[in-house]
């Protein structure tokens, strides 16, 4: 009786063996019940048997979004190929339970063959719908470090109700193998105050504070902090954004002690007379707040001691970046420039303080509009030969051409060679006549003979005085 009770023992027990081995077997060469690759069902199967199936049966692509059916296209071949065999093997292991498993799981194996050509429309109207969805939603507004009158602080989260644009397209892209995906929006939840994120920008706008920084404007400097050139400023996305309006009351300040564009001028003449020019030229510099603000900024970000305030300036007339910076002598003037006195119908060229060459000409008539303007100009450019055009006192178009022009002023004045002329006399341009017997429509009119010396006397940017 015992030893048959042993046997019985003894054959239970090796059948569970090979029960339970050949179950061990099953599992770890077929898929689970419920699995599916690519959306495709490949439940007791082994890899090479799903293989076949998926590589066999075509992608229906469609796209359901919150169960809704946005996106039907043309069935397509699966992409699967040859080299993607060795993918069926590492889902098989992926999914691998001991036991038989019920659980529902959709495996992805992206196939490398060709790309999806209908991905694009898929995506375009995935995008297009949560626009819809979210265009009478509340957009959430993220948590953010700010630095306000010379503090750094926190501003709290604001949820709204908008769908997650960037969690969709997350597992859009996740889904991508499928022929038919199923979507699902989840509302965006903003980064909140004591995120990794927000707490990182609070301390890179804590590096800023209690900073100088000497601002270098010619030969002057001047040492500016933190509250005074920052307002407001956020870090986002590893850059600074500042707000540098209250360092608009400094430059001020500096532009009024020593900015050149739209003042007076103090001016020697050739006679050794001091006269007062207008404030209508072009000639000079200012610094722009805007741009000081910034690099004065930037500094403070970078740990920089000293910023000159020469990529700041601007100007007028055709050069915009300013002329006769780091020109401090002569009232600003310097001592190369030209000069060119309306009464006394000359002009002299003066190179580092000396006159290398002057000159009689004939300035614009009494007209209005063809008076030749007095101020402090400069030569916006020279060009040889060149071709003048305007219009004459009775509204017909002149053309005339010439070997040597350099231009001063922006209404088209400047110093050229007149073939034409037959009346040089100092009085010339008292009258109106025509163009041959009186004065210019305002340019500085020159003999041949004189205009190419004088051409090469002159370089660009440097002033023109008129008087």
């Amino acid at each position: 009786m015992q030893l048959r009770l042993k046997y019985l023992i003894t054959g239970v027990v090796a059948l569970l063996i090979i029960l339970i081995g050949g179950m061990a077997w099953h599992q770890h060469t077929h898929f689970n019940r419920n699995t599916t690759i690519n959306g495709v069902r490949v439940g007791g199967m082994t890899a090479q048997q799903a293989y076949t199936k998926v590589k066999n049966t075509q992608r229906a692509n469609k796209v359901y979004l919150n169960g809704k059916l946005i996106y039907s296209g043309q069935a397509s071949t699966s992409g699967i190929t040859s080299s993607d065999r060795a993918k069926f093997d590492q889902a098989l292991k992926k999914q691998h339970t001991f036991f038989p498993s019920s659980k529902k799981q959709n495996l992805l194996v992206k196939a490398s063959g060709a790309v999806d050509e209908q991905l694009t429309a898929k995506r375009q109207a995935v995008e297009k719908q949560l626009t819809i969805l979210n265009q009478h939603r509340r957009p959430a507004k993220d948590a953010y470090a700010l630095l306000v009158n010379g503090k750094v602080k926190l501003v709290a989260a604001k949820k709204g109700t908008q769908y997650d644009r960037a969690a969709l397209l997350r597992q859009f892209n996740r889904e991508s193998a499928n022929g038919t995906m199923h979507l699902t929006t989840q509302q965006h939840q903003p980064l909140s105050t004591s995120s990794r994120q927000v707490q990182n920008e609070k301390k890179q706008l804590q590096k800023l504070l209690n900073k100088t920084v000497t601002y270098k404007v010619e030969k002057q400097s001047y040492k500016l902090g933190t509250n005074q050139i920052i307002s407001r400023a956020t870090y986002q996305n590893g850059k600074y954004y500042f707000d540098t309006t209250a360092v608009n009351s400094e430059i001020k300040k500096i532009n009024q002690k020593q900015a050149t564009l739209g003042r007076s001028f103090k001016f020697k003449t050739h006679a050794g007379n001091v006269i007062t020019t207008n404030t209508k030229g072009t000639y000079g510099w200012k610094i722009s707040a805007q741009k000081a603000g910034q690099t004065l900024a930037q500094a403070i970000a970078t740990g920089k001691k000293e910023v000159s305030a020469e990529q700041d300036i601007y100007g007028i007339g055709y050069n915009t970046r300013g002329t006769g910076y780091n020109v401090t002598s002569n009232d600003g003037i310097g001592g190369t420039y030209a000069e060119l006195s309306i009464s006394d119908q000359h002009a002299w060229f003066y190179k580092d303080g000396k006159c290398v060459f002057d000159a009689d000409v004939v300035t614009g008539s009494n007209t209005p509009g063809d008076r030749t303007p007095k101020g402090v100009w400069y030569i916006m450019y020279q060009q040889s030969p060149s071709t003048l055009r305007g219009t004459n006192g009775d509204g017909s178009k002149y053309s005339s051409k010439v070997q040597y022009w350099s231009q001063f002023t922006n209404t088209g004045c400047g110093f050229h060679d007149a073939s034409w002329r037959t009346n040089w006399s100092k009085t010339a341009y008292l009258s109106s006549g025509s163009a041959s017997t009186g004065g210019s429509h305002g340019c500085a009119n020159m003999h041949p003979s004189d205009a190419g010396t004088a051409y090469h006397a002159m370089q660009v940017n440097e002033p023109v005085i008129v008087y």
